[in-house]
């Protein structure tokens, strides 16, 4: 069963002035493992997730985007602004820095994902697509179906809290959240893993531990904790998930 992956970070006494740079150097890690180097947008939310933001900016986004998952799949529309380097969208965005105001921001980190299309094959798209890998997938019916694997952008959420949001809530979910989408990809519990298929997740996990150490060490992070929406343990259903591809 998917689940929602989040990776939380707090720091030391942290000013509510220093948090721009914090986010700063976590989105900046993202080129370095998979990632995109610039910021796609930016929201301010004040107080809850229940009120409208007192702050939207798109400086560029992907075409063909899928609600699930937060998946992108094909290029920059032609004339858009290609996003928005980290500094500067942080910079505009924490103009408005108050206590209970959350920073938003979303960014492409590239992964292995397993499409379906017509006929059970991959949809033809700007991805970097492995032609050479059937996988059988389960639809709802339990019927296996064919599908490839292609590498593609899909959308992180990266999150400031300022201590007083949503009462509290960086308490519970880090000084910065990010918010990493479904889990599939670094499972896949209901394909039939082929070696290719199984060495794709493999790569997925293991940019995902660089990813997790890289924004620690680069934002000066003193905790952090991966964690799922449904309170399991990513790291035991990952050695069983693997142990079972191998």
């Amino acid at each position: 069963m998917a689940d929602t992956l989040y990776l939380s970070l707090w720091y030391p006494n942290l000013r509510l002035e220093a948090l721009p740079d914090k986010l700063i150097a976590v989105l900046g890690a993202f080129a370095a493992h998979g990632g995109e180097a610039k910021v796609y947008s930016a929201t301010v939310w004040p107080v809850s997730w229940n009120e409208a933001p007192v702050f939207e900016r798109v400086y560029g986004r992907m075409v063909g985007e899928q609600m699930d998952g937060g998946r992108l799949l094909a290029a920059p529309m032609p004339g858009q602004l290609p996003g928005a380097e980290p500094r500067l969208a942080v910079v505009e965005a924490t103009e408005l820095l108050h206590e209970d105001y959350a920073h938003e921001f979303q960014i492409g980190w590239n992964l292995w994902e397993l499409e379906i299309g017509p006929g059970g094959l991959a949809q033809d798209g700007n991805s970097e697509t492995d032609a050479h890998d059937d996988n059988q997938k389960k639809d709802a019916q339990g019927e296996k179906i064919l599908g490839r694997w292609a590498r593609g952008p899909r959308l992180v959420r990266v999150t400031g809290y300022g201590p007083l949001f949503d009462e509290g809530t960086y308490e519970q979910d880090g000084h910065i959240r990010i918010d990493f989408g479904s889990d599939a990809p670094f499972l896949e519990e209901d394909v039939d893993l082929s070696e290719v298929g199984a060495r794709h997740v493999e790569e997925n996990v293991r940019q995902l531990v660089e990813l997790t150490a890289g924004v620690e060490k680069a934002s000066g992070a003193t905790a952090r904790l991966l964690w799922s929406e449904l309170g399991e343990s990513l790291a035991q259903r990952l050695a069983a998930r693997l142990g079972m591809g191998n």
